[in-house]
């Protein structure tokens, strides 16, 4: 028989404060101080709703809580278990925490990965209070009623979203929520494409997309890019679809031309082809509002537009969602009601609320000033101290910069020293398929605050000179 932590608790039936915000504020005081241990597993949701004398989608409420906040992981078959050690909640108008984040296996997470959000600064007592609204108001939404394509609420949320900050004149009906951007991807690449189909993928480009694309036995077609962005597929051999980052191309952060764009939208009409736009740090800019999608382009509706909250709010929460034209709006359903709808219902009306009342684009205020500032840090540290090794284009967008090698500098050698020294970045290179002369090194600045990175570029530096 397996053993469980003992919960005791002292629960207030008349207090103001929801029971699961009582259920969530005592395991979470426990793991801040150790008295759950990393590792231990909580009481199955059925018995701790017996003990407590509560309904057992109070504990789910609570247990899914803690799991976006980052206390608790969840892995289907194994229950609910403990991750937080120590404070890992910031308190009201305290400065992100200046230590090194830690993984799962207690080890620093040092800089530079590319396209990671800083989850301390997630808005952890405001999003509670949404989640506590919603289960005041509208517990039922929480299980069920999303539908084939999601909440609807959050989908109209959705749609006001990318009409302010995309540029997308597209109803509810046309979104779908997702379990994040590779949902959306597979959602897409089952819709619109038969095994054995070529699609285009832009070279260098996002890995995961490559090989995502090959799993679902499609073979994938390089297309070149420039400084007006990819290149269009050669008429010889069209692909039954494209997939682009037009408004931020990964990794080498430029933004596609205009021009580029109609020509593509025109090339997927006269083949019959379809686009799938990646917007997936889209609202990254630092200069100015976001470059409006492509798809915000397209008047002849062959582009479908995919966006994710897992870098602009939470990676824990795992939302995305399409935007679909409606003359596909039959065959995705298809596709989802064959393989079903892997997006939890559990966060989606609260997310709706949490955009409803203003704190989504607080948070993501909040997040670009801080997120510009340590852009702006990496790049002046890179601009003086590196000036001999390469140099950096700022693009005033995203998550990442590319540091472009000089002559006589292989970025894979020097990937390897920063890794032995560990430092995690990227070689350039290694996003090629085919394409050439690519030689730099991805540096994420996101999720690592200045104290934090200082350090890890005096270890870089000492690489560059070891190589040199």
């Amino acid at each position: 028989m397996t053993d469980f932590p003992r919960l005791t608790f002292s629960l207030d039936r008349d207090s103001k404060v929801p029971v699961f915000e009582q259920i969530c504020l005592t395991i979470r005081q426990r793991a801040i101080s150790g008295a759950l241990a990393k590792g231990s597993k909580l009481p199955p949701t059925r018995v701790l709703a017996t003990e407590l004398g509560v309904s057992r989608s109070t504990i789910v409420t609570a247990y899914e809580q803690l799991v976006a906040e980052g206390y608790l992981k969840s892995l289907r078959g194994s229950g609910y278990t403990v991750c937080a050690l120590g404070e890992v909640e910031l308190s009201g108008g305290a400065k992100a925490a200046q230590t090194l984040p830690e993984d799962e296996e207690g080890e620093a997470i040092v800089p530079f990965e590319a396209s990671q959000p800083d989850m301390r600064l997630f808005p952890h007592r405001q999003w509670a209070k949404a989640v506590s609204r919603v289960c005041r108001t509208n517990p039922q939404a929480m299980l069920v009623g999303g539908g084939t394509f999601g909440n609807p609420e959050l989908r109209r949320a959705i749609a006001q979203h990318i009409a302010e900050w995309r540029g997308i004149d597209a109803s509810p009906q046309q979104i779908i929520v997702t379990a994040g951007a590779t949902d959306a991807l597979e959602i897409c690449m089952r819709s619109l494409a038969q095994k054995g189909d070529l699609v285009g993928l832009e070279d260098p480009g996002y890995l995961p997309m490559r090989r995502f694309a090959q799993a679902q036995d499609l073979v994938p077609l390089y297309l070149a890019v420039d400084e007006a962005g990819a290149h269009l597929p050669d008429p010889a051999k069209p692909p039954q679809l494209v997939i682009l980052t037009p408004s931020h191309q990964y990794p080498l952060g430029g933004a596609m031309s205009p021009s580029r764009r109609l020509e593509f939208i025109n090339w997927a009409d006269a083949q019959n082809a379809w686009i799938v736009e990646d917007d997936y740090d889209s609202e990254f800019r630092y200069a100015g509002r976001p470059i409006p999608a492509m798809t915000g382009f397209d008047r002849l509706n062959r582009t479908i537009y995919i966006g994710s909250f897992s870098k602009v709010f939470s990676n824990a929460l795992r939302l995305g969602y399409l935007v679909v034209p409606e003359a596909l709006l039959d065959r995705f359903r298809t596709t989802m009601r064959r393989f079903g709808q892997k997006a939890s219902y559990m966060p989606q009306q609260a997310l709706a609320d949490f955009m409803a009342s203003g704190e989504f684009y607080r948070h993501l205020r909040r997040v670009r000033r801080t997120y510009d500032e340590r852009r702006r840090f990496l790049l002046d540290q890179l601009a003086t101290e590196f000036s001999a090794f390469g140099r950096c284009e700022d693009h005033q967008a995203g998550m990442q910069v590319v540091f472009h090698l000089a002559d006589g500098f292989d970025d894979r050698d020097l990937s390897a020293r920063a890794t032995a020294q560990g430092i995690n970045l990227q070689p350039l290179s290694a996003y090629a398929a085919h394409a050439e002369g690519h030689n730099g090194l991805v540096m994420g600045f996101c999720a690592y605050s200045e104290e934090e990175m200082k350090p890890a570029l005096a270890l870089l530096k000492s690489c560059f000179q070891q190589s040199g």
